[in-house]
């Protein structure tokens, strides 16, 4: 491997699927290593630091949600999933198991890259996540004082939506499932109740978004969760 670049393991037992994204990654400044199945990839992981994952979800043992796990066991490295024909709750599991996003196949090179960018600044900015004010254009939010400022106007959120937004900032770009959602705000026993949450993310978007019914700052993820968008690149990639 050449350059100074971030090391991303890309792991994909389909060799056009490898072949493709070792030489965007490779165009773009990144160090591709290419892992052909899970195997593979665990040896590799061991074997050198790696700065990102890129794990197809859909492979012969071990899957794709076992070297995921695996992986996460030991390193708080970022996890973008590649997902084919897979089932949706494949996804979810990836996402439950730590994985920090996914790109559904085909994609195209921008959404790639702008979805690996974001996970690795996302991973650089863990020690940030405390951070007493972050701005996202024209919305402020203030974890430790309990603001939320929008347009130069406070904003009365009660206690449950700040803990909901708290918990979709400090995640920002990351996608959240449902479930990690509904138990981090409301504990175990809503982790089933999709409707109390989508009719909570219904009153917090009338309290950010410029827009509410096309909103930029909340993204939906069809049939996973949601996202906080916080990078211009991602908001024209596409969610699905």
């Amino acid at each position: 491997m050449k350059g100074d670049g971030p090391v991303v393991l890309v792991v994909d037992d389909e060799p056009e699927t490898r072949k493709f994204v070792g030489m965007n990654l490779t165009a773009k400044g990144f160090r591709p290593i290419l892992a052909e199945d899970g195997s593979e990839a665990l040896k590799l992981f061991g074997e050198r630091p790696v700065d990102l994952v890129l794990l197809d979800i859909a492979m012969p043992g071990p899957s794709g949600t076992e070297v995921c796990r695996a992986i996460r066991h030991k390193s708080d490295v970022p996890i973008v999933v590649l997902s084919g024909h897979s089932r949706e709750t494949d996804k979810v599991n990836a996402l439950d198991l730590g994985a920090d996003d996914y790109v559904t196949k085909p994609f195209g090179v921008a959404e790639l890259i702008a979805r690996v960018g974001a996970a690795l600044r996302r991973g650089q900015g863990q020690g940030r996540r405390s951070d007493r004010s972050m701005r996202f254009g024209e919305l402020e939010v203030d974890l430790e004082g309990h603001r939320v400022i929008r347009n130069g106007a406070d904003e009365t959120l009660t206690a449950t939506e700040f803990r909901l937004l708290s918990l979709l900032v400090r995640n920002r770009d990351r996608v959240l499932t449902h479930r990690y959602i509904l138990q981090s705000v409301w504990g175990n026993s809503f982790a089933e109740d999709r409707e109390y949450l989508r009719a909570y993310m219904y009153r917090l978007r009338r309290k950010i978004e410029a827009d509410p019914s096309s909103p930029k700052l909340i993204r939906n993820v069809p049939g996973v969760g949601y996202r906080f968008v916080s990078d211009d690149a991602q908001l024209s990639a596409s969610l699905n």
